[in-house]
Order: structure tokens, then sequence, then C-alpha cells
């Protein structure tokens, strides 16, 4: 047998194995009750990331640590023991997450103008899109709010005060948050 004729019998046995394989049905590791088919994705439940809390100081790139004072103001400050600065960061959803003051007891929240603000209680201006970006640091996006048709993120300014959301991109640096650990008190 020369070689055309093995690779042409090989062609033929791809076609058949392609052909038979689409017509098994798809197997997923996903119980029925807690998935849907999309298409040819399986999606599932993802309780297991709701819940999760973590605690964390948001290192901006402009070099300042967010935080929240006990009034609810949000800015930055250069000092790494000032207690404010110190945050718990929840999931409440998939890729939704609430960030609350830990000395303040205030969440960090955007309202329908941009303006960033500490809230005394959980409320919809408080849900924000946590996005880990290209170059490591996360952003952190209204999840209720947009300004003509685009996020507004949190992001604090060269000088530490926070930028209202409408000025503010995801690209633009001043919205790029570093998460860095707080060991537990």
């Amino acid at each position: 047998m020369n070689f055309c004729e093995y690779h042409h019998i090989s062609a033929a046995f791809l076609i058949f194995l392609c052909l038979s394989l689409e017509m098994l049905p798809r197997a997923t590791n996903v119980s029925s009750s807690s998935a849907t088919v999309v298409g040819r994705h399986v999606r599932s439940s993802y309780n297991h990331l709701q819940g999760d809390v973590r605690q964390r100081k948001l290192f901006s790139y402009q070099k300042f640590f967010l935080r929240i004072d006990k009034k609810g103001t949000v800015n930055g400050t250069k000092s790494e023991d000032d207690p404010y600065s110190i945050l718990e960061i929840k999931s409440v959803d998939v890729g939704v997450v609430a960030i609350r003051g830990l000395s303040s007891n205030h969440y960090l929240a955007i309202n329908k103008k941009g303006v960033l603000y500490g809230a005394r209680d959980f409320g919809p201006d408080c849900r924000l899109i946590e996005r880990i970006e290209e170059n490591k640091y996360n952003t952190y996006a209204s999840a209720e709010w947009r300004n003509k048709k685009k996020h507004m993120f949190v992001g604090l300014n060269a000088n530490g005060k926070p930028m209202k959301g409408r000025k503010t991109r995801r690209k633009n640096t001043a919205t790029h948050f570093l998460p860095i650990v707080v060991q537990p008190r």
C-alpha cells in the first residue's frame, strides 16, 4: 500500500470518527438540577462563589490606600496604619462584590451621578463588578449604574481624592487597585 492510498483511508476514517462523535450525547460534570445548556456550553450554579469574604487593603496605582471613614467619606491615604483602610470584600454574586470598611462599618458605594460615598446599609449602589485587568490590578465598577452605557469605576486621582464615576474608564490607571492581604486582628 503506498502513501496515497494510506492517506485516503485515514482521511475517510477521521471523517467517520468526527461524524460518529457528533451523534453521541454530550456528557457534563454538572448535575442537571443546577445546570442549563446554552448552545454547546454548560452554565452551572455558582453558589460556591457567593459569600466569600476577604480582608484587604486596596492600594491604588496612584500610591494611595482606599479608605472609608466613620462619616462615610471615601478618599485615599498614604498611611499604611490607617484603620479605615482595612476593607472587607464579600462576593454577593458571580463577579459582583460588596466592599465594607471594617472600622467605619460603611459600604463603598457609587450613586447614579457617579459620586463615591460610604453607605451605612448595603443597597444597590454598593454592588460592584470586580475585574482583574491585564496589568494584574483590579477594577471595581458599579453594577447598578452606567453613564451613557459605559461603566462607572471606583477611582482615586493623583491627590487621593475620589474621582466621579462619569470621568472614569477601565483602562485609566486611576481606577486600578491592588488588593493587599491584611492579617486578621
